[in-house]
């Protein structure tokens, strides 16, 4: 398929694209690795008038680790996540989840940024961003605003983003004695997590004092389970307190439905990847 006639603009700064970004209205579209964008184009999906491309902004750039905090640059790739030497210290559960998206190609041009704002209900950053309680911050004409993960994802396709603002960068917290695990079952043609689950736990005196447990592919967008996850302190693996905490996990969930996965084949894919999720972390001790 051929898409739409367009106009392709390539600002070289952040203001630039803003201004772009405001001048083009309802029909501007942000593209960074183009990789969710560029094939609904194709099929006539979207009909952006002007594609705007942020990849190159410096704005956007890099990964910074600090004692409290990791900062990832919105058009940071998931390649560059994967082999992050001082992510995979500081943050190990980053660069595990990078490497499980989709395959090399994808990996080497989308980008953290890029994800989020799509907000596709099967990808992986968002239970991520969930379960390490990151903050993502975006850029508009009335300035910076810090949106937290847990108030940022809000339906199908559907965030907390203003149509005229740009995702710059996220932030995730640093936290000693803090344990974490992906687990996914991976759509054999997309890549795209059938049901993902982050669990992160944390740790005081060898003792798990609580933590996040949070789904992708399983609804609309990705979810924390709250329920489950005030079940956690004292958690280390009992089987009873496990299977508790999958059931508590999706009582009330309601799960997607697609020529892959019926809702009953998706619910029992869920517990099976918070079951192996939950025992990854145990095993860290």
């Amino acid at each position: 398929m051929i898409p739409s006639a367009f106009e392709y603009v390539r600002p070289s700064s952040l203001s630039e694209a803003l201004a772009q970004l405001a001048q083009g209205g309802d029909g501007a579209k942000l593209m960074s690795g183009g990789h969710s964008l560029l094939p609904m184009m194709k099929l006539r999906l979207a009909a952006p008038g002007t594609l705007i491309d942020i990849a190159e902004l410096p704005e956007l750039q890099g990964i910074m680790i600090g004692t409290s905090e990791v900062v990832i640059g919105a058009a940071t790739t998931h390649a560059q996540i994967e082999h992050h030497p001082e992510l995979l210290q500081a943050l190990p559960l980053l660069p595990s989840i990078a490497g499980l998206i989709a395959d090399a190609t994808v990996r080497n041009r989308g980008t953290i940024g890029g994800s989020l704002a799509h907000a596709d209900p099967s990808a992986d950053w968002p239970a991520a961003m969930l379960a390490l309680d990151a903050t993502i911050e975006a850029m508009g004409p009335q300035g910076q605003r810090s949106i937290p993960a847990a108030s940022f994802f809000k339906g199908l396709f559907e965030t907390d983003l203003r149509p005229d603002e740009i995702i710059v960068r996220v932030r995730i917290p640093v936290v000693s004695n803090r344990r974490g695990s992906y687990r996914k079952f991976r759509h054999p043609a997309s890549g795209y997590a059938v049901v993902g689950v982050a669990v992160v736990l944390a740790y005081e005196a060898n003792r798990c004092s609580g933590g996040r447990i949070a789904v992708t592919g399983f609804a609309a967008h990705a979810f924390r389970t709250k329920a489950a996850e005030a079940a956690l302190a004292g958690y280390a693996g009992q089987p009873d307190q496990t299977q508790r905490l999958i059931d508590l996990a999706f009582t009330g969930a309601s799960p997607l439905e697609d020529r892959f996965a019926d809702a009953d084949y998706r619910s029992q894919l869920g517990r099976t990847m918070l079951r192996r999720a939950l025992a990854d972390v145990i095993s860290l001790d």
